[in-house]
């Protein structure tokens, strides 16, 4: 009986491995799918700042609370630190008290999505459809209209007011 447990579990292990590296095998970095901007690693650490290039190439998070843009309430848009693409408008800006700037919208084509398992588990990473730089990710309890939250890394954009 111990034996057969033990052939349980390590079949069972077994296929998690298979599911995640399943996974993995079909997502490809922003540099790999043909974005209009593109530049060389090296390029891009000359044009970002460090915090920029962390989160927008690295898919990396900056600390919830620290962004001046949680703050920015006047009319304007939000656009790509990368490239400046415009991806959100203020209108659509919103105090989801996570810590990062949300939307509950982006502006028509100025985003993409794909399926991030770098916690473990899937969930949709939002990326500017320009440069593929990684913005965020995108959460099914926002408010209406749509019932998004675009949560949204402030080094990741600009505001440009208007």
């Amino acid at each position: 009986m111990t034996e057969l447990s033990r052939r349980s579990l390590l079949a069972r292990l077994g296929a998690g491995a298979a599911v995640t590296v399943l996974a993995a095998c079909g997502s490809t970095s922003a540099e790999a799918k043909g974005f209009a901007v593109q530049y060389s690693d090296a390029e891009w650490k000359k044009r970002l700042t460090r915090e920029q290039y962390f989160i927008l190439r690295k898919k990396g998070t900056e600390a919830p609370g620290s962004s001046p843009l949680l703050k920015e309430q006047r009319k304007g848009t939000f656009v790509c630190a990368g490239c400046a693409q415009p991806l959100f408008s203020s209108t659509t800006k919103y105090d989801s008290r996570t810590g990062w700037p949300s939307f509950w919208q982006p502006l028509p084509r100025a985003i993409g999505t794909s399926t991030d398992w770098d916690v473990g588990y899937a969930r949709t990473e939002v990326h500017c459809s320009r440069c593929g730089g990684h913005q965020g990710h995108v959460f099914n309890d926002g408010p209406k209209p749509t019932g998004k939250r675009y949560c949204i890394n402030g080094d990741a954009l600009l505001f440009r007011p208007g």
